[in-house]
């Protein structure tokens, strides 16, 4: 059996042909297959605008830009990959990280006892972690009562939706963001989008992704202007092409995730193998994510994910936390109270999560694991 990685992603040779076309045409860089992916996006994600970027890390940026002046105070989770809360620091305002329930999220009842204590915050940056979306309900009133700025980070949860309200569509907040790389549920190769509903957000996006640059048509034709400090953050029309063969197949994408999940979670019953959250239907399944309580077992951690590599399983985890980092702690982090993000760091590992992932790779994951765990 080949090496089964915990992500990876799925081309076809329709997606090999529509690269191959637009090779072909006359645009490779920013051109007519950047708006229609766009557009595609939007409307999946029952949102107003949306503007494709070269990846998540330049969405988290961009939106940064708009959303927080230098000095500003964030909150965030520490269960994240670095770039959502380095998307702050790149903007020179300040993270304040809050830990995370037992699902993984941030925790927004601790942000709002956050907000009743700091009439300053200026936002809300909340991942949906793994896949699974955010209490919307929280968002809003959080939203309305203390006036905040919210960014949601859905770079794990394009397709998941909350109560109907869908990851992206920004219902209660100001801008969202998605991130195409390779292990997510669709591939741009690299590339990232924000959506948001306002209008004034979206021009100012799409000023700041092209070096702060504006072309109106009283111009005259060889005539644009720098207006802001902005950043070539484009995509590609090649990226998008793949993008939009992608969103075709991503419902199947997502259907198949809640299957292998399914099955997971279904097999761990009654074993020492805990999955992060049971299977409601509202998560689109990024990351499968467990805990072990490994005090009570012979194996370490360490142990585990030698031994199942050396098996030809390749777990991951997700994610150190952030505030723990040498350069966050160098910044004077590292002390928060965060009891329930160290014990999930403690506990955690992601499965093989992806739609290829056949139920026979799945056995023998799921047996293996339990296999080496009960060693």
């Amino acid at each position: 059996m080949n090496f089964i990685p915990y992500g990876k992603q799925n081309i076809t040779q329709d997606d090999i042909d529509v690269v191959v076309k637009t090779l072909k045409s006359d645009y490779l860089t920013t051109g007519p297959k950047v708006k229609e992916f766009e557009d595609a996006i939007a409307k999946f994600s029952d949102v107003k605008y949306c503007v494709a970027v070269s990846n998540g890390t330049t969405a988290l940026h961009l939106a940064s830009l708009v959303l927080l002046n230098k000095g500003d105070k964030v909150l965030t989770t520490p269960n994240s990959f670095l770039a959502t809360s380095n998307s702050i620091l790149y903007v020179g305002a300040k993270p304040i990280f809050v830990d995370i329930t037992k699902d993984g999220n941030i925790d927004l009842d601790l942000c709002e006892e956050e907000l009743k204590k700091d009439s300053t915050i200026k936002a809300i940056y909340a991942v949906a972690f793994s896949g699974n979306p955010l209490n919307q309900g929280r968002l809003k009133h959080l939203r309305e009562t203390y006036k905040v700025a919210i960014l949601e980070d859905c770079a794990h949860a394009i397709g998941a939706a909350y109560n109907g309200i869908k990851a992206g569509s920004c219902a209660n907040s100001d801008m969202s963001i998605f991130s195409f790389h390779p292990v997510k549920h669709i591939t741009t190769a690299e590339g990232g989008a924000i959506t948001t509903n306002s209008k004034e957000i979206y021009e100012k996006l799409l000023m700041l992704r092209a070096h702060g640059m504006v072309k109106t048509p009283d111009m005259k034709p060889w005539e644009y202007e720098m207006r802001e400090l902005g950043y070539n953050y484009r995509i590609t029309d090649i990226q998008c092409a793949l993008g939009l063969s992608q969103l075709n197949r991503l419902e199947s994408f997502i259907a198949r995730r809640k299957e292998i999940a399914k099955t997971y979670d279904s097999a761990f019953k009654g074993t020492i193998v805990q999955p992060l959250y049971t299977f409601d239907g509202n998560s689109s399944y990024h990351l499968y994510v467990v805990l072990v309580d490994f005090t009570k077992i012979n194996v370490s951690k360490e142990e585990l994910f030698i031994k199942l590599r050396e098996k030809g399983i390749g777990i991951q985890l997700h994610y150190i936390p952030i505030n723990k980092q040498p350069y966050y702690k160098n910044l004077g982090y590292g002390n928060e109270h965060t009891p329930v993000m160290d014990k999930y760091y403690e506990e955690c590992f992601s499965l093989p999560m992806y739609p290829s992932l056949s139920d026979e790779e799945q056995d023998y994951v799921i047996k293996t694991l339990l296999e080496v765990l009960n060693g």
